[in-house]
């Protein structure tokens, strides 16, 4: 898993506090971990089931890899919608198309308070990478055994947990009131 953090300083006005995060997702990782999950989805499928199991694990052929493509657009699109508070900006692009493009990297800009720990944003990024691939796997048992695609949407709602509650847990500093005794 490759996810790099780089931190860049920012401040002016009211975001004297807070710093630029960005957070950079490798497509060509992404897509590798999909396409590992599947081999082993299909290789633990009975010797009875070749033809299912030929089609689970082809997630990363030429016309196949297109879906896991969109579903990894859907993914970061969600995942910055999630994180919201802190990725907010301006409209750059008022026009939305649908054109299918292969993104090198996926990146995430945050607008985080300084006193954010870097394990914390270490730990962000892996989520984020978790939720991705899993959301790309769901999608795809799905389509080619939908027995097992409960089992990734379950760990795709999970990475989606985890991200909001270690987020919030460290963005604010916790106060504790003094006891006399």
């Amino acid at each position: 898993m490759n996810t790099d953090i780089e931190i860049v300083e920012c401040g002016s006005g009211s975001e004297v506090n807070k710093r630029l995060v960005v957070i950079l997702l490798g497509r060509g990782q992404l897509v590798y971990d999909v396409e590992n999950i599947c081999y082993i989805e299909g290789d633990i499928l009975p010797e009875d089931m070749q033809h299912q199991r030929h089609m689970v694990q082809d997630v990363g052929q030429d016309g196949n890899v297109d879906r896991v493509t969109r579903v990894l657009d859907l993914a970061h699109a969600k995942v910055v919608e999630l994180l919201y508070p802190f990725t907010q900006h301006a409209i750059r692009h008022p026009a939305v198309d649908d054109r299918l493009r292969e993104k090198p990297v996926y990146g995430i800009f945050l607008n985080v308070p300084e006193t954010i720990s870097q394990t914390t944003l270490n730990l962000l990024g892996k989520l984020i990478h978790e939720y991705m691939v899993c959301k790309a796997v769901a999608d795809w048992l799905s389509i080619t055994n939908t027995a097992k695609s409960e089992v990734w949407k379950a760990k795709s709602e999970d990475a989606v947990g985890e991200i909001r509650q270690n987020l919030c847990a460290r963005m604010t500093r916790i106060r504790r009131r003094m006891h006399p005794f």
